[in-house]
């Protein structure tokens, strides 16, 4: 673990909530990778230190990527989905972070 440094409400701000897909849940099992939803305006740097200071974990590499929205149809109105950042967090080879996954 990582010293302990207190998370502030920006850390909690950067990462908003974890992606739990059967995508991520493999990449989770293969690579120790970690899938969160982000803020759009988040750098790799600030992911990294988000997850560091909130989970207390060792984090090994941060990949980004801008999922835009789709187009969908909602009762016959054309609409559309809202555009979001995911970064998929990778971890030292012994470290985890306990979601709360299947409760």
């Amino acid at each position: 673990m990582t010293d302990k440094v207190k998370a502030s409400f920006k850390d909690y701000d950067t990462i908003r909530y974890p992606l739990m897909t059967e995508k991520s849940t493999k990449l989770l099992e293969s690579s120790n990778s970690y899938v969160f939803v982000v803020d759009k305006m988040a750098t790799k740097p600030e992911i990294k230190q988000a997850v560091q200071r909130v989970f207390g974990v060792k984090v090994k590499s941060v990949n980004t990527i801008l999922m835009r929205g789709k187009n969908k149809i909602f009762r016959g109105k054309p609409g559309k989905r809202a555009d979001f950042k995911k970064a998929i967090v990778r971890l030292e080879s012994r470290e985890k972070i306990d979601l709360g996954v299947g409760v």
